[in-house]
């Protein structure tokens, strides 16, 4: 019997798939020789501070030794570091490894190599060769490693923004699980994955969109799906009870030669709850506390009230002639209070300088038709109602320093999620109320990744992925990510 021609789609898959092992192939290569050269000026830089300038130790002429003596070491050096990255699985290209995971692994890389070589040195020549010289080496290969794969991620991401190096994945299931895993997608766009939509065996959420994700019908879509849409990755988040279905879908994933990955759903436990651990080699599962709690909640309320009031301290002038430019442009108060949903659904006052008439309230049902949002949000790009001094500060997001007071009085936090109307609240679905598990923040992972340019579902995904992944880190990445959000005006209006 012979085999059916195969679809243009499988073909396009096979070709994309030979493609992108190409890709990964030259990605390793160039890291490994980008490595091997880094590592090497790094040691040349160390030799020339250590010998030539003569940092934090002067030379003893008796010991003034030529570069070519320390080439052997530096060959040395270069394989040991290169052999012990592959070990930290520097050169593992996986979708999810962030800059901060790669550094992490240079730094106790380079650490252990750098030791090895002292050692070494010490015992074959222990008086001769300056060993400081392998400590500048470290520094500076700590350094040049870590900026060769910023400069990667960068050129990667730029990449995958362009569709290249892309897999294009469906989900199966749109509750719980499928959500988290959506919210991931939304919250790590380097991951490189384009979700062409999901299904479920429920057709009331099968049909019905989530933000950016489309719902594409029910599980029997996904056979002409996965044939006609190039479909490169099947992500499977159906709880446990559905073991035949779940085999079933991995069974034609295989004879489609598309991978599936299944999303563990033990007990019905949601991935955010879900810990895992080892006991000498046996995994242990157990439920997860909440990031921000016990002493996690103690650090971020420190960090808050402390920023916040030197914040307010050093603003003070600027806010000063913000207020003085509302005045004079436009009748009404310099502040604009408003009341807000924080944490645990708890009301609070929520205060801002003012960047529209003082009637705005009262138009907002007239300009109801002329509403941009989707969901229970209302945004307008060119706001009839803003005032010219308004214009300036939401362009620049100035017009939110007074909830630094907020932030202070303990109703608000730096980061967190857009802190929202009650007539907001009283539209949302049940899996929307947990974005309200945390404190509402002046900035946060919605603002960064789009802000007013985001659906109100995927404002909520990334919100509550937030709640669940929260780490000091997480804070400092989106801090950072605002300032040339705020200083480019991006999103805002």
């Amino acid at each position: 019997m012979t085999r059916p021609d195969p679809t243009p789609a499988s073909i396009q898959r096979k070709n994309r798939l030979l493609a992108g092992v190409k890709r990964r192939w030259l990605l390793i290569g160039g890291l490994v020789v980008s490595d091997v050269i880094l590592i090497n000026i790094a040691f040349v830089i160390a030799y020339w501070i250590r010998y030539d300038l003569q940092w934090l130790r002067v030379v003893d002429p008796a010991f003034l030794v030529p570069f070519s003596v320390f080439i052997p070491f530096a060959l040395i050096l270069t394989s040991l570091l290169i052999l012990i990255y592959r070990q930290e699985g520097l050169y593992r290209l996986r979708r999810g490894t962030s800059w901060f995971d790669e550094v992490y692994a240079i730094v106790n890389g380079t650490t252990t190599g750098i030791v090895i070589m002292v050692v070494l040195v010490f015992i074959s020549r222990p008086t001769f060769y300056s060993r400081l010289i392998f400590f500048y080496a470290g520094a500076l290969i700590i350094v040049l490693l870590s900026l060769s794969r910023l400069i990667k991620n960068i050129v990667v991401q730029r990449m995958r923004q362009r569709g290249i190096g892309v897999a294009r994945a469906i989900i199966v299931g749109a509750g719980e699980m499928g959500r988290t895993v959506m919210r991931t997608m939304v919250a790590h766009p380097e991951l490189g994955y384009e979700i062409v939509g999901f299904v479920d065996d429920d057709p009331a959420k099968g049909t019905k969109d989530i933000g950016r994700f489309k719902g594409l019908g029910s599980l029997d879509n996904l056979a002409p799906l996965v044939q006609n849409e190039a479909i490169d990755e099947v992500i499977i988040t159906l709880p446990w009870q559905y073991h035949r279905k779940i085999m079933a879908i991995m069974a034609q994933c295989e004879r489609e030669n598309v991978r599936a990955r299944i999303v563990p759903d033990l007990f019905q436990m949601t991935l955010s709850r879900m810990s895992i651990t080892e006991m000498a080699g046996i995994p242990l599962i157990g439920v997860k506390q909440v990031t921000i709690s016990g002493v996690n909640r103690f650090v971020k309320r420190a960090i808050d009230f402390t920023f916040s009031l030197s914040f307010l301290i050093l603003a003070a002038p600027l806010m000063g002639l913000i207020a003085l430019a509302i005045k004079l442009d436009s009748p009404g108060p310099v502040l604009f209070r408003q009341e807000r949903v924080g944490k645990g659904g708890r009301h609070f006052t929520l205060y801002k300088f003012r960047s529209m008439t003082v009637d705005a309230e009262a138009q907002r049902e007239l300009l109801r038709d002329l509403n941009e949002a989707d969901g229970p949000l209302f945004k307008i790009k060119d706001d009839p109602r803003r005032t010219r001094v308004g214009r300036w500060l939401r362009r620049f997001s100035l017009d939110e320093l007074p909830q630094l007071y907020n932030v202070l009085r303990g109703d608000m936090s730096l980061i967190g999620p857009r802190p929202p109307l009650p007539e907001e609240v009283a539209q949302y679905q049940p899996w929307h109320m947990r974005r309200l598990e945390v404190a509402p923040g002046i900035t946060g992972l919605w603002q960064v990744s789009g802000r007013s340019e985001i659906p109100f579902d995927e404002m909520v995904l990334l919100d509550i992925y937030y709640a669940e992944q929260w780490t000091p880190a997480l804070d400092i990445r989106i801090f950072l990510r605002t300032i040339p959000k705020v200083i480019f005006g991006d999103g805002a209006y």
